[in-house]
């Protein structure tokens, strides 16, 4: 037996041939030369590492060398992740930040490059990435795929920048993620007739029947905003070889109880076959993006990892190429300090009174409303009568109707407001500059003073979440690009933990209130959404007024 020789033992979990039995792996120079049936071996289980089929590595608020460890901890050896957040704040700068960052941990991050930047022509972005800045990060190997082309009108009818980056992608042969919520019929069509292979946006399994009838992978999504696993599990039932898990955004706190392996738990519990599971979690994805990722095959980098329960997926190690980064609740690879903080904000105090709705009504006015979603990234319209006194409309906190803001931040210019239910706050204003896609600051308050100190707090941070109230203000800085914080993942974990604490001291309803604030601002998403340029209608995908005449 070579020096370098490393012998691991236990339960093998062979997703190819379905089946499990006792086995010992050898390990030669970071590779798998033999994976050998013995009489009898320890009562653990080694299986392929899980694959994060979508993320946002920015939406965790950690740079990519401290995500790391909080996925590899729940046996997650690789991400597919899409940098469109940093993107529409550094452009091609900040993918290549990312791509940097990230080469330091023993987790694979597969970045794409980002199709939509900006995602649309209604907001302002930092940056843009045209189909040349596209050319260059999949050809330099920065990136590895056309990441999430959400512009599907822009497909659909063809336009000619979309197009130019759809054949690109397809000249240089790699893969094409999709974007299409609650897209169907003849428009689902002619969007993935175009080459697009992917989608996880589906909110309803009829719509993901339909699409995978199409021949598309779908993406079941699990994320701290975006929770479709219950709507689409059923999926396994009539597609278990086109179904992936991803969670495409995933805040500190929640990475901190777990990642895919608590999707891949939850699928086992409620009686889905094992494998069929476990390929999903792993193999399809590998497939699918060609991910450099062992898969426990002679030949293949030792990746792996060893649990305990093949119901609980309680992972006791982490293996990547043939060493050991997490051993039973310690870690074997320490993260280099995060010193590089690349930014790009322009602070600046909008008074209190530029958030204030002025209307020529006398003491009553029809407004749109919109109304946030638990658990969704869409988001419905409605019309409401609210009061208008002195000139401007009023909040109305007991029918849980607030005011919405978004501030652009990469430029002096007046707030955009609106009004908006579902968060139920009853004397406060919470604020963050991650907000989805542009990432000016957005805003959710009962009063026009306590949003001014909330966006106040995010621009003096340069970037971040906060809170306040009328005993004060509480603030998480986020100042790698206004998105991240260079802190450990637990440390940030638990201050934003802290942070959706007091939101829901103050009578907040989301489970996840950040989270769900970020994707106010998104207008590819339907139904009403605000940008710092307006309110928009992401069915006519066109800005709407905010006061309804007529009624």
């Amino acid at each position: 037996m070579k020096k370098d020789t490393i012998l691991v033992q236990g339960q093998l979990v062979d997703i190819y041939n379905r089946s499990i039995f006792p086995a010992e792996i050898t390990i030669e120079n970071q590779t798998i030369v033999q994976i050998r049936s013995v009489a009898s071996a320890p009562a653990i289980f080694i299986l392929p590492g899980f694959v994060d089929a979508h993320v946002h590595i920015e939406s965790s608020m950690l740079a990519p060398s401290e995500f790391a460890p909080m996925a590899l901890e729940h046996g997650t050896l690789a991400t597919v992740s899409d940098p469109h957040e940093i993107a529409n704040v550094l452009g091609e700068d900040g993918v290549r930040w990312m791509a940097e960052n990230g080469k330091s941990a023993p987790l694979h991050f597969h970045f794409g490059a980002p199709s939509c930047v900006p995602a649309t022509t209604f907001e302002t972005a930092g940056d843009v990435i045209d189909a040349a800045g596209i050319r260059r990060l999949l050809e330099d190997k920065t990136c590895h795929y056309l990441a999430e082309m959400m512009n599907w009108p822009g497909v659909i009818f063809q336009d000619p920048m979309v197009m130019e980056k759809l054949a690109l992608s397809k000249e240089l042969g790699v893969p094409i993620d999709g974007h299409a919520p609650g897209l169907r019929g003849q428009q689902a069509k002619d969007y993935f007739a175009a080459g697009i292979e992917t989608d996880h946006e589906c909110f309803t399994l009829e719509e993901a029947m339909e699409k995978a009838a199409m021949g598309v992978k779908i993406l079941i999504r699990e994320g701290s905003a975006a929770r479709n696993f219950e709507a689409l599990i059923d999926l396994f039932r009539h597609y278990p070889g086109q179904v992936m898990f991803c969670s495409d955004d995933k805040h500190p706190d929640d990475l901190i109880l777990g990642h895919i392996n608590l999707l891949v738990s939850r699928a086992l519990a409620k009686g889905f076959d094992l494998f069929d599971v476990l390929r999903a979690a792993s193999l399809h994805p590998v497939e699918h993006y060609r991910l450099p990722i062992g898969l426990l095959r002679e030949g293949d980098p030792a990746d792996f990892i060893l649990v305990e329960s093949l119901q609980k997926m309680n992972v006791l190690q982490t293996w990547r190429k043939g060493e050991i980064v997490f051993d039973k609740g310690r870690f074997r690879w320490e993260p280099e300090p995060v010193s590089d903080l690349p930014n790009r904000f322009f602070a600046h105090y909008p008074e209190a009174s530029q958030y204030q709705v002025p209307s020529e009504q006398k003491e009553r006015t029809w407004v749109n409303v919109m109304d946030a979603i638990e658990g969704q990234l869409i988001t419905k319209g409605r019309i409401a009568e609210m009061e208008v006194k002195q000139g401007c409309i009023l909040a109305d906190p007991a029918r849980d109707i607030l005011h919405l803001t978004v501030v652009n931040r990469y430029r002096n210019e007046k707030p955009a407001n609106a009004f908006i239910s579902g968060f139920g706050l009853k004397n406060a204003a919470i604020a963050s500059s991650v907000a989805h896609d542009s990432h000016n600051i957005v805003a959710v308050g009962t009063h026009t003073h306590l949003l001014k100190k909330a966006v106040d707090a995010v621009m003096e941070a340069g970037g971040g979440i906060s809170i306040a109230t009328e005993n004060g203000v509480e603030v998480l800085s986020l100042p790698i690009a206004g998105l991240m914080s260079p802190e450990k993942g637990e440390v940030v974990g638990h201050r934003y933990e802290a942070l959706t604490q007091l939101a829901r001291q103050q009578s907040s309803t989301p489970k996840a209130p950040y989270m769900l604030l970020s994707f106010m601002a998104l207008l590819v998403i339907p139904e009403l959404k605000l940008s710092d340029l307006g309110l928009f209608d992401g069915l006519k995908f066109a800005f709407t007024d905010l006061e309804v005449t007529g009624k």
